[in-house]
C-alpha cells in the first residue's frame, strides 16, 4: 500500500481485505471489531469475505488532560492492562485510574447492550479470529482484546488493521498469532492523519452496519472459497 493513507474507513477495509483473502468463505473464521472505530473497517472485510461479523468491547484508558494518550484500555469482562511507565511519569493517582476504569467500564457495559441488542455473542471457540480496528497507536486497546478474545479458546487470533506505529505492531505480533498491517509510516503522528476522512462513528452507524453484516454471513458448510466481491 501506498504510504498515501485512505481516503476514509472504508477505503482501508476494502483495501485491508485484499490483504485477508486467504480467509475468504472460511467456515471456522470470525471478524471482530473494536467498536467505534473498526465497524466500518470490519464491515468491509466481513462482507467482502463473507464472513460472520461481531464486536469486541474495549475502551482504552485515556490519560488525565491528555485523553487521547492511553495510560490503558479495559475489555468487557474486566480485563485490564495498564502502562505503569507511563503512569509513573504522569503522576497519575490511584484515585484517577480507578475512575477511568468505572466511567470507561461502564461505557462499555452500555455499548455490549445497544450494539449487540440482544443477539448472543459468538462462539470463539476453535475458530480463527480477525480482530479489527481502525490503527495501532500505542497498542494497548488491542493487547487486552487479545487476551479477552484468549479466554475463550479460539484456534487463533489474527489481528488486522490498516495503519500502526512500529513499535505497537512489534507488540502486538508478539501477542497475536498473526498481524496484517496496511502500513506502519515513520515517524509514526495520530492514527487520524493516515484517513482523509477520520469523522467520528456513531452507535447507529456501528448498529446499522452489524445489521446489515448479517446478510452477507456464509449460509453454507465449506472452507477456502474466494469471495465472489473481493475484488470489486
Amino acid at each position: 500500500m501506498e504510504n498515501l493513507g485512505y481516503t476514509d474507513r472504508a477505503d482501508a477495509g476494502r483495501r485491508l481485505a485484499a490483504l485477508l483473502r486467504a480467509y475468504a468463505r472460511e467456515s471456522e473464521a470470525v471478524v471482530l471489531a473494536l467498536p467505534r472505530g473498526g465497524v466500518p473497517i470490519a464491515y468491509e472485510i466481513a462482507t467482502r469475505l463473507q464472513l460472520p461479523l461481531d464486536i469486541l468491547a474495549v475502551r482504552k484508558l485515556g490519560l488525565p488532560g491528555h485523553e487521547e494518550l492511553a495510560m490503558g484500555a479495559i475489555a468487557a469482562d474486566g480485563r485490564l492492562v495498564l502502562d505503569d511507565a507511563l503512569i509513573a511519569a504522569a503522576h497519575v493517582t490511584q484515585p484517577q485510574i480507578a475512575a477511568a476504569i468505572a466511567r470507561e467500564g461502564t461505557e462499555l457495559q452500555r455499548r455490549s447492550r445497544l450494539y449487540r441488542d440482544g443477539r448472543t455473542e459468538r462462539s470463539l471457540e476453535g475458530k480463527i479470529v480477525l480482530v479489527v480496528d481502525d490503527g495501532l497507536a500505542t497498542g494497548a486497546t488491542m493487547g487486552v482484546a487479545i487476551q479477552a478474545v484468549r479466554a475463550h479458546a479460539p484456534g487463533s487470533v489474527v489481528v488486522a488493521v490498516p495503519v500502526g506505529s512500529r513499535e505497537a505492531c512489534d507488540a502486538i505480533e508478539s501477542l497475536a498469532d498473526r498481524l496484517v498491517c496496511g502500513m506502519t509510516p515513520e515517524p509514526f503522528g495520530a492514527v487520524g492523519q493516515y484517513y482523509g476522512d477520520f469523522s467520528q462513528i456513531g452507535d447507529e452507524d456501528v448498529r446499522r452496519l452489524l445489521a446489515n453484516a448479517a446478510d452477507f454471513a456464509p449460509r453454507f458448510p465449506g472452507r477456502g472459497y474466494r469471495a465472489a466481491r473481493l475484488d470489486s
